[in-house]
């Protein structure tokens, strides 16, 4: 009787105990290259914690992309071809206000006085107009100088010296005090109707015309960089989500253990920021190729006019703006993507 209650408790002692639930996955049971950089972060960690924290997944984000340098770089060049075209133009476009501004400030009005008149009454009209508020300066070039100044820029010296008569007039340059359209057109009108003046003619027309097709031209690449700027958010966010894609097992680990999604999102929104910062810097680097390689025949061309214009560089200041708007496109492509695509991986 003894002998089997010792072999019941014995029974019972070996009973087998019930089966164990599964531990819950913490952050000692992740492997090494996700437990490094993705680890939920403790609360009650103080700033200098946090921006370590930044500072770490910021670093590890720019480590990845450059373990694929041949992704990375296609993806950056397709980055820096969209935003460097509208800096070009933009860049052009200040450099044709430049030029259309200086000669603008050397905008004047031609008086070609009547055939025969004599060179008194041309002096004292000459006088009569420095005497207006409106008029700066006024200069008068009488026919004998305009005919040897026309021998020489046109080339024909022998043809005209068998000239009986000069055929030229006298021409008085004057010098407008304002510059604006509507007191140009309000001077030239009065000076029109002078006594002894035969045509008066307003120099640079033209140059109204190019600053008005440089204004529509400017709009136009507003437009532009607009649509290009939308495309780069699209590649970026294309490329992002690619990424949270290849990363979803890793994810779905880091919201088993507590990560949030602001957390989770985070090294995806640095990859963003570095392919925008990258493509910018391409960006400017391509905009100072195109300024080099077009520099020398600019230069050729503005000498054969007689002109002081340079071709204008990006100051070296501008790479820190271009970089950073650069990484801001790519910071809001970046949340833009992961704000719609990360919600929809989660643990089941």
């Amino acid at each position: 009787m003894a002998a089997s209650k010792l072999r019941v408790r014995k029974g019972a002692a070996r009973r087998p105990r019930a089966q164990e639930a599964p531990k819950r996955p913490t952050t000692k049971t992740l492997p090494k290259q996700i437990r490094s950089h993705a680890a939920p972060p403790r609360r009650g960690w103080g700033l200098r914690s946090g921006l370590r924290q930044h500072q770490d997944t910021a670093v590890d984000s720019l480590l990845r992309l450059l373990r694929e340098p041949l992704a990375s770089l296609l993806a950056w060049l397709v980055i820096g071809i969209a935003l460097a075209l509208p800096l070009g133009l933009f860049l052009l476009l200040h450099n044709l206000e430049r030029a259309s501004g200086g000669l603008d400030a050397s905008a004047g009005i031609s008086l070609f006085l009547e055939n025969g008149l004599p060179e008194t009454e041309a002096l004292a009209l000459r006088d009569d107009l420095l005497s207006r508020p409106d008029v700066a300066d006024v200069n008068y070039i009488s026919p004998q100088e305009a005919l040897a100044e026309f021998q020489t820029r046109a080339g024909f010296g022998e043809a005209l010296q068998g000239l009986e008569e000069n055929p030229l007039p006298g021409v008085l340059l004057l010098q407008p005090a304002a510059l604006d359209d509507a007191a140009l057109q309000g001077l030239l009108r009065d000076l029109e109707g002078l006594q002894g003046v035969d045509q008066a003619q307003l120099d640079l027309q033209w140059l109204r015309r190019l600053r008005a097709l440089v204004d529509l031209a400017g709009r136009l690449t507003l437009g532009l960089a607009v649509l290009l700027g939308l495309g780069v958010l699209l590649v970026i966010g294309n490329t992002v989500r690619a990424g949270l894609e290849g990363r979803r097992a890793e994810i779905l680990v880091l919201k088993l253990v507590g990560g949030t999604d602001a957390y989770v999102a985070r090294p995806f929104l640095y990859t963003g920021l570095w392919y925008g910062c990258g493509g910018g810097l391409l960006a400017w680097l391509l905009v100072q190729g195109g300024l080099f390689a077009l520099r020398g025949p600019v230069d050729a061309l503005t000498a054969l006019y007689g002109s002081p214009f340079r071709l204008g560089w990006l100051p070296p200041s501008t790479v820190l703006l271009v970089a950073l708007g650069g990484g801001l496109l790519g910071w809001l492509g970046a949340w833009l993507s992961v704000r719609r695509h990360l919600r929809a991986i989660e643990p089941r």
